[in-house]
């Protein structure tokens, strides 16, 4: 059935910025297709939107599956006629240092983070450059802006995310698309509790993580759907960015005992035997 009311799929949208994504989208007076691999946070979110009214649906979807993720968006599609936003959100994190990661390790990194964006990209990308309309919201992260060491693999994942997006938003203009890359950086979400990490103390990894001023997931959904309806190409919205893209460029040897420092405090926090 076709429809006037405009439609969001969120991927990872069970917890954390998936979560409130699809929050602030319902305030919006966006129906909401909850898209998770978590069923039983999937259905709780939607009970929690649909409270008052319809407002939410979820639909469990592994996304390293592009049969999975094909069905649900056209679904979707067929079912209201449209498609106004794709959020590709779904995301792990892995910490540690890479020999110690093994090739299994890469692939069910990549396999989520960058094949689950692609094909949600690839297929969601085609709907709306055929329906003159969408917007398409990739979800990266502020360690796909620059060197993250510790982290090489999850770098290396958003790295080729903001690659993907970046080119895409300037593909899709003409058609009516409007695409970008969402990249947050200290966020409260559950991401790094739930990463894997190697040999890593992860409790002393958290208390320098905690010292960090984590904006709340809320707070980022606002930005990003501001963000969003401006068509930015990125949306980073980490304190001194610009600074930082200046140390980076402008003062190299700075950069390096920036990252000699994370490596440093890293380090520190090795497991034990």
């Amino acid at each position: 059935m076709s429809s006037n009311k405009m439609v969001a799929i969120v991927t990872g949208g069970a917890s954390g910025i998936g979560k409130a994504i699809c929050m602030e989208l319902v305030e919006n007076d966006v129906y909401v297709i909850i898209v998770d691999i978590n069923e039983s946070e999937g259905n709780k979110l939607e009970k929690e939107l649909n409270e008052d009214r319809n407002r939410s649906r979820f639909v469990k979807v592994d996304v390293t599956s592009y049969s999975s993720v094909h069905e649900c968006i056209h679904a979707v599609y067929a079912e209201f006629g449209r498609l106004d936003y794709l959020f590709n959100n779904a995301g792990i994190a892995m910490y540690g240092e890479l020999d110690e990661m093994s090739i299994t390790d890469w692939e069910d990194i990549i396999d989520i983070n960058v094949w689950g964006v692609v094909y949600g990209t690839q297929i969601g990308y085609s709907i709306m450059k055929k329906q003159g309309f969408g917007y398409l919201v990739n979800t990266a992260s502020a360690a796909g802006l620059g060197p993250s060491p510790i982290s090489s693999a999850y770098a290396t994942t958003k790295h080729a995310i903001v690659g993907l997006t970046t080119s895409l938003h300037y593909e899709a203009k003409e058609f009516g698309v409007n695409v970008t890359t969402l990249c947050p950086a200290f966020v409260d979400t559950p991401i790094f509790d739930k990463a894997k990490s190697f040999n890593i103390n992860k409790s002393i990894m958290k208390k320098q993580l905690d010292k960090q001023k984590l904006m709340s997931p809320n707070k980022l959904a606002k930005i990003t759907l501001n963000g969003v309806h401006k068509n930015k190409p990125v949306v980073c919205p980490m304190l001194l960015r610009n600074t930082m893209d200046i140390i980076f460029t402008i003062f190299p040897p700075l950069h390096n005992r920036l990252m000699d420092a994370v490596c440093k405090v890293s380090r520190k926090a090795k497991a034990t035997e």
